[in-house]
């Protein structure tokens, strides 16, 4: 149940159960009325005569009692074994014209045996009927008075509750208003001062990694210039060796600005529909160990991101799958898929998602496989595009295989 509905329900029980045990009270200590009964029962044993008088004498006094009264009142003789008492006077007669005019009876005992019958017109009832009907209209008022008291609270409960989830999702400039001076408020100050600090340290790790990444493009040329000067008095091994190196550490450097970029801007520079298809086509030339096939199907996004997807796909495959790789464009549903699979063993299910965290290695027989942030990129832009990025058993349940699923925009023919 959600938070206010609880206040609420809770601050409703407490008026229901205030209001029964009222009247409970009520019930079992007598209220006004019956304490107003005793004193008129012993004002009326001192007015009439006695209980051996006259029958004649009762009625002249009891007329008398009741003259000028809208009511009626019924003197009845002393309870004899349960028979039924007998009348001894009656007079009055009251109005019940008027809408909603009922009659309330009454019997008052009398010390010595008679009872008087009291008739009177009232326009609601019991007197605990009318106590109950307050008790419940004043029950009605206050909850329709504090519903939205309550219901105020409990939204700035909830958007502190978004703010939250925003910035857990990385919004880091996520920030909630700080409404009033209570202890809500107090929270919501205190979850923005948290948030900033957050938001401030990411981003000077952030401009500390590309600044990092930046100057050592630097020396990283003058190592690549040495090996281009050292031609023909160095060993062709290692120089080729430096030669993977230097562009390993190129790449490297390359994915880590890359990274940088895509966590430093939240939407994309460039939007326009890519063919997946031609884009594919383009990227699987380059590699004489890959083939395409699929359909036609067209994507909203950046068309550089996106290929950067791609090769980074067919690079992870180059490197640590076994030829050939296939790549295939297909749709469903509402989304592109991009599919790569290749002829290499299949990856353990535990360690697929791990795949795509950055510089994680997968040790296999042979040596450790994977080192960058190929796949952690490749899911990068494809959740930036609104789709994602994952691996899956292939279909013949002895490879595995890297699926894409991006929005898909229009339709393009084959």
């Amino acid at each position: 149940m959600r938070l206010y509905l609880r206040f609420y329900a809770a601050l409703l029980g407490s008026l229901v159960v205030f209001a029964i045990a009222t009247a409970l009270i009520w019930h079992r200590v007598g209220g006004p009325a019956e304490h107003a009964g005793e004193a008129f029962g012993i004002f009326v044993q001192n007015v009439l005569p006695p209980a051996d008088a006259p029958a004649a004498d009762q009625q002249r006094a009891l007329q008398k009692l009741v003259a000028g009264l809208d009511a009626s009142v019924t003197l009845l003789g002393p309870d004899s074994s349960g028979m039924s008492r007998a009348l001894i006077a009656s007079a009055g007669k009251p109005s019940v014209s008027g809408p909603h005019r009922e009659l309330a009876t009454s019997t008052i005992p009398l010390a010595d045996g008679r009872a008087l019958v009291v008739s009177v017109p009232i326009g609601i009832g019991h007197p605990a009927y009318a106590l109950l009907l307050i008790l419940s209209v004043l029950a009605v008022a206050v909850g329709v008075g504090a519903y939205p008291i309550v219901r105020r609270l409990t939204n700035r409960l909830e958007r502190l509750q978004r703010g939250v989830e925003s910035l857990g999702a990385g919004e880091l400039s996520a920030r909630v208003a700080v409404e009033g001076k209570d202890e809500v408020a107090q929270l919501a100050l205190s979850f923005n001062r948290a948030a900033g600090r957050i938001e401030t340290l990411v981003g000077a790790h952030k401009t500390l990694l590309a600044n990092a990444s930046h100057e050592l493009r630097t020396p990283l040329a003058r190592i690549r210039m040495a090996v281009e000067l050292m031609k023909e008095s160095a060993d062709p091994k290692r120089k080729a060796g430096l030669d993977q190196d230097i562009a390993e550490l190129d790449l490297l450097i390359d994915e880590i600005l890359l990274a940088s970029r895509l966590d430093a801007v939240t939407e994309l520079e460039i939007t326009e529909d890519v063919d997946l298809l031609a884009l594919a086509a383009e990227e699987v030339s380059r590699y004489p160990n890959a083939q395409l096939d699929g359909v036609g199907a067209s994507v909203r996004g950046d068309p550089r991101l996106l290929r950067r997807l791609l090769r980074n796909l067919l690079e992870n495959a180059e490197r640590h799958g076994v030829a050939p790789t296939r790549v295939r464009i297909v749709r469903e549903n509402a989304d592109a898929l991009v599919v790569v699979s290749d002829n290499g063993p299949a990856i353990p299910a535990g360690q697929r998602e791990r795949l795509f965290e950055p510089f994680y290695r997968r040790t296999q027989t042979g040596g450790n496989v994977g080192a960058g942030l190929g796949l952690a990129l490749v899911r990068q832009i494809a959740r930036r595009h609104g789709g994602d990025a994952h691996c899956v058993e292939g279909d013949d349940s002895g490879h595995s295989r890297f699926v894409v699923s991006l929005p898909a925009s229009v339709a393009l023919k084959t």
